[in-house]
């Protein structure tokens, strides 16, 4: 301990302590310097630095806060629309609710108790909505302010809520039970109406049978004071509210789905089961009026034409000049198995069916008028799919749909990655907005959007932003995401540059992937010079060039054999490379780095020096846009399959692309279309390699090699369950405590069925921290229990229920290598899902046949000293292993920018090894001043611009931020995160200035340099859910706020973190959560955020009284108040529902979630429940007495009336 305390002093006196960072860092044995291998930094050489930089970042810049959600909501399950301020309103099977108005209007809310939403009524024009929850309470949200808060909730504790209505400009709700009965609420108190309508008194009482739960609701349009009761079974009751008794009992033989009221309130519909649908007039209510059932084949003999499947939900509206409208789901013929879900419209004699690609969840007729008892004229169907939103235009006759503004087909192929761009170039946006624009499609509705409720400003923030996303299908979409808004600019397909799969050719190419062949794994993205990069699942890395000009070319394309194996090496002395082979060869002929002579049978035959997939060999039409330049792909070695990349950089300036995967790196030059390096990572160090693996022979058992390492398709990472959300991305993994797992993953065989039916992943990493481990520390890392280990990671295509296989590296003093791998399986249960992050460490590292795989995590291209002794920056890519080593690989490029395309570039490691705990994430470069330094790029040219003279065709490269002066001094930082801990280096001297160690308990799933304030700051999001930033260059904790639990595989995969205070992430399979961690943002969100309430006047209704109008109410208002009020329905039971107060609407309550007012807020809340209930029994026994007095009242009022009568006059 004394040894890494004396280091920690040496390496700098203010590094922070484990204790302050997020997971407890109990480990503080391992202290701040214990991963450094430069123990030489002195203290005067730290403390230079730190007199001169200045660091201006505090806490108070830093304040978490979510601020919009984006896509669709996930699950849906209701729908409501406000007619007057033309707002709609979407509920989940989550308990979210999604409130939507014109573009820039989107409102995202939750039920705490996670309860499905069942249904959601708005008081209209009121600015309040009322919602159902599957957990049997009612919540009243006041939608008057930016972000609504329940205003009131009330729990029904003995029934089960089925069915709401408010009817237009009441102040009491109807609500439905499972029971049968008929409760009234009063919106203003949301206290229970004594007036209940009990199911016995409201059907006949000669009827035997209980005739189900209520499934409608809703008042005649003609009187007010008729309640129309629909229940399942097929009885409908219309409830007369004065006199208190049925005014009209029809009966059906089929169940009940919908009822629908004709204005006049006359006639109303029903849906049936059977697929029928019966019209009934009031003055004869013994049989329908009308019976059809619209899509059932009619019989030749007169019959009744045979049932269909039920109609789930009908609408009948009028129209003042022309026949209703009557439009409803489902009602198909049984004989059609193989028919899309769909919407049938009924105008007079024609019939239209409108097939959907998605289930109906529901639907709603927009009409011009609130009112129900004038003449509907509806305008537009809004449609809810389980998986999309659309509004059909009615007033057109081959009703098209309107183009949809929202960001809701995000999901439109599962999105398997994300990037975040903050403060880009402004030109960007319409620029990739013109070429996007281009492939809109067209038939759209000439109408404006009808949901077009709210009202939205830009606010004060408005540098551009850019969302992109990449698709399990290839497909690739840039978001303009300023203003927290989001609108589709540009999509890309990857796909586009490979032939077609053939069906049934699957067995017999190359394919390591089944399903999902062309999934995104990596991005990146240079905006300034708009070069893009993508990484796909089938092991192949596309650059793509920017143009506004359409091209007809063929593509070009380069394949890379990357194969390692430590035991295969027979010798120290790698193999010798050809450094530049010839720049004219499409393959270039690179002796495989595999010793490996063995032949391996995968599925029948020898596979060698294949790709996964077939370019395009013909000239390919491209439009504006992006452009391949070149597809580069790794090919199957000695009949094993090429592992998946896990790193992925590109720079302009220097014209290289750089990938890393689980066996080594590759270096690719894309101007000149060569391969420049293909290497092992092993033999990337040379002579610096701080392991000093011993040569080893061969192990014996050589025929299960390629089955250890196969891969395996997106569609084996799935359970059935969850395939249509299949996905590729980087997954968590898990160690067990098996000895024997490696053993039985060897046996097993690409086409077998072992335990889950699939072989493993090939793309696990090393879990070493980098650092040798006594025999003691071995010892005690083994004594570990199952609740403190450290979690491990390895990217890979995989998915959010999935753990990957892990090799566990630790060299002991004898310098000999042991290692252990396990794997584990994806479980169809969704409680292991919950436990996923519950690991303990392998307690089986004695086995000497081990495989070893390093894999390439990080890379990153800069201008910096390569060496110690260097006196001037120079071109360099850094590499980061899963190992914690970084490796630093010096570009020599041609001296004249007129020589780049024909003079060889070279690749050399340069001897550089730095360490740090864990596998690196992420690297960045800060400068003398600590101002951080981008990457040189190229400034964008378009390569196909008509004009091809000498000035365009001259490359224009920025070597030097432009913040930065063009002297950088003599010295500059590099800044290394791990999944561990953080390292600042002062270059080039290589003294490790500043350590902190970020967890010891668990580990970083992302990290990021960003910007803030005109300042940097490293930002991290970590497994145990903690978000933290660290100041650069001192690594002092500036915010570590245990936030976002991660309960998903799919918020590890896709959280970023960007400039300004921004991050994003995947909060379900069809929507993006964006959340800011700046105070500056939390401080004027409200001024970002839409209105969903404005002040609109509600039209007057037609042929009414001056009264009447000027009150806005119909005579029975009133009425409702007399009949419903406590003077005359009484109290209802307080044991039938408890009333519940909401948080009013107070904002931003929830800012102080975890906090002592959270803590407080929940203690006031839990003493208001006990006393509630507490209170029960006194509230019982002064009703009893309530009831008492009454009996008596009224007996005595009998008495004093026939006191004084004879007999015979009663």
């Amino acid at each position: 301990m004394k040894k890494f305390n004396f280091r920690k002093v040496l390496d700098g006196l203010t590094a922070s302590s484990p204790s302050g960072s997020s997971g407890g860092g109990s480990g503080g044995g391992s202290g701040a310097g214990g991963g450094s291998v430069h123990p030489g930094g002195t203290a005067g050489a730290a403390g230079t630095p730190r007199d001169e930089i200045q660091e201006t970042l505090t806490s108070d810049y830093f304040q978490i806060c979510k601020t919009v959600r984006h896509g669709f909501p996930y699950l849906p399950t209701a729908l409501a629309f406000d007619p007057v301020q033309k707002i709609l309103a979407i509920g989940t099977r989550t308990g979210a609710i999604r409130i939507l108005g014109r573009p820039g209007v989107d409102c995202y809310c939750q039920h705490e108790s996670g309860a499905a939403v069942l249904q959601l009524q708005f008081l209209i024009n009121e600015g309040a909505l009322v919602s159902a929850s599957a957990d049997d309470a009612l919540h009243l949200w006041n939608l008057r302010q930016k972000r609504p808060a329940i205003l009131h909730s009330l729990k029904f504790n003995r029934e089960r809520i089925t069915y709401c209505h408010l009817p237009f400009q009441s102040k009491w709700l109807y609500v439905g039970t499972e029971r049968g009965n008929t409760h009234i609420v009063n919106i203003e108190s949301f206290i229970l109406s004594g007036y209940v309508i009990m199911w016995n008194k409201a059907i006949e009482l000669s009827t035997k049978t209980h005739p189900g739960p209520v499934v409608h609701l809703s008042d005649s349009p003609r009187d007010e004071g008729k309640l129309l009761i629909g229940y399942e079974n097929g009885t409908v009751v219309l409830w007369d509210l004065r006199s208190k008794r049925a005014d009209l009992r029809a009966y059906y033989d089929e169940a009940i789905h919908s009822v629908a009221w004709h204005h006049e309130g006359k006639q109303f519909m029903c849906s049936h089961s059977d697929g029928s649908l019966t019209l009934w007039n009031l003055k004869s209510p013994n049989r329908p009026f009308q019976t059809t059932i619209p899509h059932g084949k009619i019989q030749r003999d007169g019959k009744k034409p045979e049932s269909c499947k039920p109609i789930l939900k009908v609408e009948y509206k009028t129209c003042k000049s022309s026949e209703p409208f009557v439009i409803f789901s489902g009602g198909l013929s049984y004989d059609k198995a193989c028919r899309r879900p769909s919407l049938t419209i009924m105008h007079g004699k024609a019939i239209t069916v409108l097939e959907m690609d998605h289930p109906i969840v529901d639907f709603l007729t927009l009409c011009e008028t609130p009112y129900p008892n004038e003449f509907q004229e509806p305008y537009a169907v809004v449609v809810l799919l389980e998986k999309d939103l659309i509004v059909v235009d009615l007033t057109q006759s081959n009703f098209p749909i309107f183009e949809n503004p929202y960001p809701i087909d995000i999901h439109e192929s599962p999105v398997t990655c994300t990037e975040y761009f903050a403060d880009c170039p402004p030109d960007l946006i319409p620029v990739l907005y013109s070429v996007g624009a281009k492939h809109k499609k067209q038939g759209y509705s000439n109408k404006e959007w009808p949901i077009s409720g709210g009202a939205w400003n830009l606010g004060a923030q408005t540098y551009p932003e850019i969302i992109i996303t990449g698709h399990a299908d290839g497909s690739v979409k840039f978001w303009d995401a300023s203003a927290i808004t989001l609108q589709m600019l540009y999509k890309l397909k990857t796909s586009k540059v490979f032939e077609k799969q053939k069906t049934g050719e699957g067995k017999a190419t190359a394919e390591i992937v089944e399903e999902d062949p062309f999934a995104v794994q990596m991005m990146h993205w240079c905006p300034e010079s708009r070069i893009f990069c993508v990484a796909g699942v089938s092991a192949y890395v596309i650059v793509y060039r920017f143009s506004k000009h359409e091209v007809n070319t063929e593509i070009s394309s380069l394949e890379v054999r990357l194969q390692y194996e430590v035991e295969d090496i027979i010798t120290p002395e790698p193999e010798i490379i050809p450094p530049f082979p010839d720049a004219s060869s499409q393959l270039p002929s690179l002796k495989s780095l595999s010793g490996s002579t063995n032949t391996v049978a995968c599925e029948g035959t020898m596979k060698d020096s294949i790709p996964c997939l077939s370019v395009k060999t013909r000239p390919v039409r491209m439009p504006p846009g992006y452009q391949a330049d070149l597809v580069i792909q790794l090919v199957w070695v000695d009949g094993e399959p090429p592992q998946q990349i896990t790193s992925l950089a590109v720079n302009s300036a220097y014209g290289l692309v750089a990938f890393g995967n689980c066996n080594g790196l590759a270096v690719v030059d894309f101007m000149q279309k060569t391969v420049l390096l293909s290497m092992g990572t092993l033999d990337l160090y040379g002579s610096s390699d701080p392991y000093q693996r011993q040569p080893r022979s061969p192990r014996k058992s050589k025929q299960f090699a390629a089955d250890n390492f196969c891969m395996r398709g997106l569609s084996n990472f799935y359970p059935d369950l969850t395939k249509r959300i299949r996905t590729s991305y980087q997954s968590l993994t898990e160690l067990s405590d098996s000895p024997v797992s490696l053993e039985l993953e060897r046996c097993k065989s690409p086409t077998s069925d072992h335990v889950n039916g699939h072989c493993t992943s090939p793309t696990s990493q090393s879990c070493s921290s980098g650092k040798r481990l006594s025999s003691a520390d071995v010892s005690k890392a083994n004594r570990r229990g199952p609740g403190r280990p450290p979690f491990r990671k390895a990217q890979s295509a995989a998915c959010m229920e999935i753990s990957l296989p892990v090799t566990t590296e630790v060299i002991d003093d004898d310098h000999n290598m042991t290692l252990s791998s396990t794997s584990l399986y994806a479980s169809h249960k969704y409680e292991n899902r919950e436990n996923s992050f519950s690991r303990s460490r392998s307690s089986s590292v004695s086995s000497i046949d081990r495989d070893s795989k390093e894999a390439i995590t990080a890379l990153y291209f800069m201008e910096s000293f390569a060496r110690k002794n260097d006196s001037a920056v120079s071109s360099c890519l850094w590499v980061g292993t899963g190992l914690g080593m970084v490796l630093i690989l010096s570009l020599n490029l041609p001296a004249s920018d007129d020589l780049r395309h024909s003079e060889p570039v070279m690749v050399s490691p340069s001897g550089t090894v730095l360490t740090l705990k864990g596998p690196v994430l992420t690297f960045a470069c800060l400068d003398c001043m600590g101002t951080l330094t981008h990457p040189p790029y190229e400034v964008w040219r378009d390569p196909h611009s008509a004009d091809d003279g000498e000035k365009t065709r001259k490359r224009k490269l920025v070597m030097h931020s432009p913040s930065s002066s063009q002297d950088m001094g003599d010295h500059q930082f590099a800044v290394i995160c791990s999944e561990k801990q953080a390292k600042v280096f002062s270059l080039p001297s290589q003294t490790c200035l500043y350590v902190h160690n970020i967890t010891e308990t668990s580990f970083l799933l992302r990290a990021d340099v960003v910007t803030l304030c005109n300042s940097v700051c490293l930002a991290c999001f970590c497994a145990n859910g903690h978000i933290m930033t660290l100041s650069l260059p001192s690594l002092r904790p500036l915010l570590d706020i245990n936030y976002l639990p991660v309960t998903d595989m799919r918020i590890a995969r896709t959280f970023c973190f960007t400039n300004e205070g921004q991050a994003l992430y995947l909060s379900s399979p069809t929507e993006i959560q964006r959340l800011t961690y700046s105070q500056e943002m939390c401080d004027n969100l409200q001024d970002m955020l839409g209105d969903l309430f404005t002040p609109v006047e509600t039209p007057e209704a037609q042929n009414r009284g001056f009264l009447k109008g000027l009150f806005g109410g119909s005579g029975q208002a009133f009425d409702r108040e007399e009949l419903f009020g406590e003077a005359t329905a009484g109290k209802a039971s307080r044991s039938l529902a408890q009333h519940i107060p909401g948080s009013g609407g107070i904002e931003g309550v929830r800012g102080a979630a975890g906090g002592v007012i959270g803590d407080l807020t929940r203690a006031r809340i839990a003493l208001d429940e006990r006393g509630q209930k507490l209170g029960e029994l006194d509230e019982r026994t002064a009703s009893m007495m309530a009831s008492a007095e009454a009996f008596s009242k009224h007996a005595h009022e009998v008495m004093l009336k026939y006191k004084d009568k004879k007999w015979y006059q009663f």
